[in-house]
């Protein structure tokens, strides 16, 4: 009778460990079936990104980290897990850059907002490949907010660049019909003064 009550705490605790242990196991299969299932690409190869104009690409020459961003932006469709998990580390390193050491030409507020833009998204892409349980969807969708950043940007960059040659075109053109007009006048008033001489 006294053995009774022992024997069924250890039967009690027997149960409780072979259950547990039976948990672990299974969640150990799951996580290398998961792994396993994470062989092949995310995102879209050919991504809709935009090509930067030579006005751009002449001034992100002093911007040095820019290539890498870009190389790194441009690499993430088409990645596996583990390529994903390396680049989206650099991503993040290089928009952190990018946002501290923005070059004169290229520092205004449009620019600076696409750069934060893209620093946020680099981040949700990092930390939605580092997470445990992945999931393939998140993935997707936190690449394509990092494509859509990052093609943003390069619009962005595109249409400040196309700006500034308009206005200084427009500003060499005002400059220029004030000459003719200012040549106009003084010739107004050569022919003045010609004339009340005679």
């Amino acid at each position: 009778m006294k053995l009774y009550p022992f024997l069924m705490s250890v039967l009690m605790i027997s149960t409780v460990v072979l259950i547990a242990c039976g948990k672990a196991s299974e969640e150990q299969v799951g996580v290398q079936a998961e792994n396993i299932n994470w062989q092949g690409s995310f995102g879209t190869k050919g991504a809709d990104i935009p090509a930067l104009s030579e006005a751009v690409k002449n001034q992100i020459i002093q911007w040095s980290v820019f290539e890498d961003f870009e190389k790194e932006a441009r690499s993430i469709n088409g990645s596996t897990l583990d390529k994903l998990r390396n680049t989206s580390e650099r991503l993040v390193h290089y928009s952190d850059s990018l946002s501290k050491k923005i070059p004169d030409t290229l520092r205004n507020n449009a620019v600076r907002s696409r750069l934060t833009v893209v620093n946020t998204r680099a981040n949700m892409l990092f930390q939605e490949v580092r997470k445990s349980r992945i999931d393939s969807l998140e993935v997707e969708r936190a690449i394509a907010e990092m494509n859509k950043a990052t093609h943003n940007l390069f619009v962005q960059l595109n249409e400040k660049f196309q700006k500034d040659a308009i206005d200084l075109q427009r500003k060499d053109d005002e400059e220029k019909e004030l000459e003719k007009q200012k040549k106009f006048l003084d010739s107004v008033y050569k022919e003045e003064l010609r004339d009340k001489n005679n």
